[in-house]
C-alpha cells in the first residue's frame, strides 16, 4: 500500500488510515491465516478505491482447486520435439511484463512432461507463472528413480545472474537499468505493484550480500535447488522439487514514519518445496512399458546378428565343398590325345 500510494495524491489518505488501524511494518498472524487467507482492514478500504486489489490477504488464498489460466500445448504430432510445448497462456503468445522480446517469450512446457528421447546436451525449457517468466534447466547429473534410469536438470547459474554475467537479463530489470542483483527477480510487475522478489530458498546461488544481510540464511544444494528427475526415452518426470522463497524488499520511505530508519535489504518472508515422486504402481507401468519397448527396439539387431551368424555358416560350409575333391584314377588324369 505505501507503495503504491507513495506517488499519488491518496499518500495522505493511505497514512491516515495506518495510523487509524495501527498497522506497522510487521504484522503478526496465525500460520493458517497467512497461508489461507484473512480479511485486512487495510486492504478492504484499499479494495473500495482499487477493485483489482483483494481485500482477503493469504499467501494461497483462493489457489486451492484453481488454475492459473488456461494453456494451449502442442501434442507433438508432426513433430515429438514439440510435445508438451505452450504456444498460448491466457489467450496470449508472449508475456508484456518485460523489456525484450525474448524476456516475453513463452518457452517449453509446464514442467510436468517433455518430449521424449532427451539428450544430456540439450537446455531443458519451462514456463512458470509464479516466477512470470520463461526459465531454463540444464543436465546435472544421472540416477535412478525406483530403478528408472534418469537424467537430472537443475537451473541454470546464468537464470538469474546479473547483467554483468549474463546481459539477456537485462530485460527482467524493471523499470530498465534496475536490476537488484545476482539470484534475484523483482516480480512485482506481475503481482499488483508489490514489491515481491522471488529467489532460491536461502539465497542459494545468490549474491553473498543477501545472505549476510540475514541472520540463519545457510544455503545448501541437496536442500535449497530446484530438480527435474526425468526418464530420457519417455520424456516423464519420476521426481522433482520446485522449491522458491518469498522475499519483500524492505525500504524506508520518507513519505511514511513506519519504515522509520529500517535498512534497505531483501527481506525472506517464506519459501516453498513442491516435491514430487512417482508412486510404486505407476513406477511397475513405466518398468513393463521400457522393457516392451528394449525388447521391441532389440529385435531388428537380434535379426541382424542371427543373419551375420547364418551367413558365415553358409560361407564356411561353401568353402569347405569346394576344397574336398579327388584326384582321379591314372586313366582320367592322361591326355585325351595321345601320341
Amino acid at each position: 500500500a505505501m507503495e503504491w500510494s507513495r506517488l499519488t495524491s491518496l499518500q495522505l489518505a493511505t497514512e491516515v488510515l495506518l495510523v487509524l488501524y495501527q498497522e506497522s511494518l510487521f504484522t503478526v498472524h496465525t500460520v493458517h491465516e497467512l497461508l489461507w487467507g484473512y480479511k485486512d482492514k487495510l486492504l478492504s478500504t484499499i479494495h473500495l478505491l482499487r477493485p483489482e486489489v483483494d481485500p482477503v490477504f493469504g499467501f494461497f488464498s483462493k489457489m486451492n482447486g484453481t488454475d492459473d489460466g488456461e494453456y494451449v500445448f502442442l501434442s507433438g504430432e508432426t513433430d515429438y520435439l514439440n510435445f508438451s510445448r505452450i504456444v498460448e497462456w491466457k489467450g496470449k503468445e508472449s508475456l508484456s511484463w518485460w523489456t525484450t522480446e525474448a524476456c516475453n517469450m513463452i518457452n517449453g512446457t509446464d514442467g510436468t512432461a517433455f518430449h521424449p528421447l532427451i539428450s544430456k546436451d540439450e537446455n531443458i525449457y519451462i514456463f512458470s507463472s509464479d516466477f512470470c517468466r520463461s526459465l531454463y534447466l540444464v543436465y546435472d547429473s544421472s540416477g535412478a528413480v525406483a530403478d528408472i534410469p534418469t537424467y537430472r536438470f537443475v537451473p541454470s547459474a546464468m537464470v538469474f545472474a546479473n547483467t554483468t554475467v549474463n546481459p539477456d537479463n537485462a530485460g527482467f530489470c524493471v523499470p530498465p537499468g534496475n536490476c537488484p542483483g545476482t539470484g534475484v527477480l523483482n516480480v512485482s510487475i506481475c503481482k499488483q505493484g508489490a514489491p515481491i522478489f522471488i529467489s532460491a530458498p536461502h539465497f542459494y546461488q545468490a549474491d553473498p550480500k543477501f545472505i549476510n544481510d540475514i541472520e540463519g540464511m545457510n544455503p545448501k544444494k541437496e536442500y535449497h535447488e530446484t530438480f527435474l528427475d526425468i526418464n530420457p526415452l519417455t520424456g516423464l518426470v519420476l521426481r522433482a522439487a520446485k522449491r522458491m522463497q518469498i522475499n519483500v524488499h524492505v525500504r524506508k520511505l520518507p513519505e511514511f514514519f513506519e519504515t522509520g530508519n529500517i535498512r534497505t535489504l531483501i527481506f525472506p518472508v517464506m519459501y516453498i518445496n513442491e516435491s514430487v515422486l512417482i508412486d510404486e504402481v505407476s513406477a511397475n507401468k513405466l518398468k513393463h512399458v521400457l522393457l516392451e519397448a528394449n525388447v521391441v527396439t532389440g529385435i531388428p539387431f537380434v535379426i541382424m546378428a542371427l543373419g551375420i551368424v547364418f551367413g558365415i555358416v553358409f560361407v564356411v560350409l561353401v568353402c569347405r565343398s569346394r576344397g574336398v575333391s579327388e584326384e582321379g584314377t591314372a586313366d582320367e588324369r592322361s591326355p585325351l590325345i595321345r601320341t
